[in-house]
């Protein structure tokens, strides 16, 4: 019999195709379906789910594992019955197949499985999975295809991104696919919301019938052990395990379903295991080379009859780009000059926008100035509650400026291109070249930096990539650079003042922290997150001009998790550190000088020379209370500790206030030496109050090596509270934030100490 001559992939509706349906009597309210969305990377998934769901998204992490958890909603239409349907779609992570080696990647089996997640975190099983495929790479997609296939779930296939296909001479014959497939297969564009009705009718209808036979991909012997298995699990306190797990068990040596069930059995599982292979590969079944040849030969006989493809595929536009952007050298020169672009726009484009928000501050501050009299309350209004907002809300333009241009190179495709040129630096590292953007990222603000590990799909590189992004140089340390080299480095001169002593010993602290990353990656690498690395493999999706409703919700949603979660921890830290600066201190007298300033100053004209004596007074009475306060008591009780590196008390205190933020070290030095809390590094008093700090003993408190000492601290120390807070946020556990701040606090400790010990005997 000859099979039907197949037709090209047909193109989506471009319009909002009407589905049919009728408005008339009422139905009970029922719950909403819950929609799984998988599929391989670079197949437009995320695209889809954003066109399916827009801005009714939320994002938040899996219980107990970092991998993020997209859930979007929408309305899908009934027929024949008065209301929509409502129903949660579930956005897993791209992955080419559903064999977890970690527990990260167990999520998504999880998940399908109806097994993600405890009590009221559980996560219901799907109703329906849409399985999203590349519609120009079938062969290859149908791999994860006929895995979820082997689930028992009704499948709804989206096949996307047609319009490539077509370009590359690919043909579809889409109703004979589907029969073949045994499920519906609905053509969609996701980049231009073409096919998304008939999409979410497929949907409906695939959650109201009966779920497929399940595909048989594979030979019946592996099914058979896998029975068997089942009796032995039982035997041994696992009774009821899903045979997909079963077989996982079966195919996946070292597997992650190996390891969640090797404690939970009585029985020695690994070693049973070991033999069941055995028989397995006397078969002629041999594990895992078995999987592949079943689920590509499956594959093979799917396509058979129902897509041709051109026997030389013509060259495309990405094809020609990919020649210029891809090349070793004209690649790496155009890849450079995007990020310094990039990077150029996060500096310095932010600044207008976060001048605006420091300016807003300031206002609002005056407000309250105006409204409430000094005291307690009015310091909490405006050290804690103003400034904890104003610390959120300046890093959000640095975090929307770097994550569109993130979204516009990851939409038109760019960002793929920019791994594979960095893959072959990075992986000397032990990262992936997909480290390389959240790590330069980083020298502008470790913030949006750890934010933009969620590009790194494998879980060992996003974690390493997070625990040492914070050591990169970010602008809230250039502050501190700036005021001790320009009060203690000197101004000398070489080659004919081409080259300043200054400007390399700024360039050398800025370096410091990257240099240190790298032993701390590979140690990382080495212990917690060893493991074999994962061969580079990454599909080159064709470039595509960006989808602006794409990049402005990529971009709104990533600016709303970080103010909604980690700007609450950020602002919960700036409050008690304040209250840590504020108390016990009796602050009566300090209260009563700032009145009589503000009412000097409300005069038409007023006596400068007593604003000048009060102002003074305010100084003093605010260096003696920070001293007393609770972070001034602590600065005098760790004087012992950090005296090795040189510093005395008030030192002391001003790196300990400075963990919230780097920056504050600057107001904080200025209120103990009694110049007020608005100077900035470029003060001249300042800098002469250094010099002329004292020990008891009349020595200079402040030389080179202190200098050198504080500036080697202050690059290696974890002294951000929002980068804390952003790692808890990105790892779903305080452990990591915990251990990060423990382990570069402890490096910044040994490096100053070094620092200082070896440079007081050479200076």
């Amino acid at each position: 019999m000859t099979p039907p001559a197949p037709t090209a992939v047909p193109a989506p509706p471009p319009g909002p195709a009407t589905v049919p349906r009728s408005r008339g009597s009422k139905v009970a309210p029922v719950r909403p379906l819950v929609v799984a969305l998988v599929g391989n990377p670079n197949t437009g998934k995320s695209t889809l789910f954003n066109a399916l769901c827009g801005a009714r998204a939320r994002t938040g992490n899996f219980p107990g594992v970092t991998v993020e958890k997209k859930v979007g909603r929408l309305k899908l239409p009934l027929d024949g019955v008065a209301a929509d349907r409502a129903a949660e779609v579930i956005d897993l992570p791209g992955t080419y197949s559903l064999s977890p080696r970690s527990a990260d990647e167990m999520v998504s089996v999880d998940v399908l499985l109806g097994d993600a997640g405890g009590g009221a975190l559980r996560t219901p099983r799907p109703d329906a999975v849409v399985c999203v495929v590349d519609a120009s790479n079938l062969h290859r997609n149908l791999y994860l295809v006929s895995q979820v296939l082997e689930l028992g779930l009704p499948v709804v296939i989206a096949l996307n991104m047609g319009d490539v296909a077509r370009l590359r001479g690919t043909t579809i014959d889409v109703p004979a696919l589907s029969q073949k497939l045994g499920v519906p297969v609905i053509p969609t564009e996701a980049h231009r919301r073409r096919g998304l009705n008939e999409l979410r009718a497929a949907i409906v209808a695939a959650a109201a019938g009966p779920a497929p036979q399940p595909v048989r991909s594979l030979p019946d012997a592996v099914s058979e052990e896998a029975d068997v298995l089942d009796g032995w699990l039982a035997e041994h306190g696992c009774p009821d395990v899903p045979a997909y797990l079963r077989e996982r068990m079966l195919l996946d040596v070292g597997g992650q379903v190996v390891e969640r069930y090797r404690g939970r059995c009585t029985g020695d599982l690994p070693a049973h295991l070991g033999g069941v292979r055995a028989r397995l590969a006397e078969a002629g079944c041999r594990v895992p080379a078995v999987e592949a040849a079943g689920r590509y030969g499956w594959a093979r006989e799917m396509l058979n009859g129902t897509v041709e493809t051109a026997v030389e595929p013509a060259a495309t536009a990405s094809d020609k780009i990919d020649r210029f952007l891809t090349h070793r050298v004209w690649g790496l020169l155009t890849f450079a000059v995007l990020m310094f672009l990039v990077f150029q726009a996060i500096f310095s484009w932010a600044g207008p926008f976060m001048d605006a928000i420091g300016e807003g501050q300031g206002w609002l501050t005056g407000l309250v100035q105006d409204a409430m009299p000094p005291g307690a309350f009015r310091s909490l209004i405006i050290d804690g509650v103003i400034a904890g907002v104003g610390g959120v809300l300046i890093f959000l333009p640095q975090i929307v400026i770097l994550f569109l241009a993130i979204a516009v190179l990851e939409d038109c495709g760019y960002m793929a291109r920019a791994a594979f040129l960095m893959d072959r630096l990075m992986s000397r590292l032990g990262l992936s070249g997909k480290s390389f953007v959240p790590l330069m990222s980083s020298f502008a603000c470790a913030v949006p930096g750890v934010m933009a590990t969620r590009v790194i799909e494998n879980r060992r590189d996003r974690m390493v990539t997070i625990l040492v992004a914070p050591l990169m140089s970010c602008s809230a340390r250039l502050p501190v650079y700036l005021l001790l080299i320009g009060a203690f480095v000197p101004a000398t001169a070489y080659l004919g003042g081409l080259v300043e002593l200054q400007g390399l010993v700024l360039f050398g602290i800025t370096s410091l922290g990257a240099l240190v990353a790298i032993p701390v990656a590979w140690l990382l690498r080495k212990t917690w997150f060893k493991g074999e690395t994962p061969p580079f493999v990454m599909e080159l999706p064709p470039y595509r001009w960006p989808s602006l409703r794409n990049v402005a919700l990529r971009v709104y949603d990533r600016g709303k998790a970080f103010v909604t979660r980690a700007g609450t921890l950020i602002f919960a830290a700036t409050v008690l550190v304040w209250a840590a600066g504020y108390f016990p201190g009796d602050h009566t007298e300090l209260h009563a000088v700032q009145a009589q300033i503000e009412s000097e100053s409300a005069e038409a004209e007023p006596d400068e020379t007593v604003l000048e004596a009060l102002e003074l007074r305010r100084r003093r009475l605010s260096s003696d209370l920070i001293e007393a306060s609770v972070l001034g008591r602590t600065g005098h009780a760790i004087e012992p500790v950090v005296k090795p590196l040189g510093w005395d008390w008030r030192i002391g205190v001003g790196a300990l206030a400075s963990f919230p933020a780097r920056e504050v070290i600057i107001a904080t030095l200025g209120t103990i030496y009694s110049l007020g809390g608005d100077v900035d590094e470029t003060d001249d008093g300042l800098r002469d109050a250094l010099r002329r700090s004292e020990w008891p003993d009349g020595d200079p408190v402040y030389t080179l090596p202190v200098a050198l000492s504080v500036m080697v601290f202050f690059a290696l120390c974890a002294q951000c509270a929002a980068t804390l807070m952003v790692i808890k946020r990105e790892t779903n556990s305080w452990r990591w934030p915990l251990f990060t701040f423990v382990y570069m606090t402890a490096l910044a400790y040994i490096g100053a100490l070094l620092t200082y010990q070896i440079g007081s005997r050479l200076f």
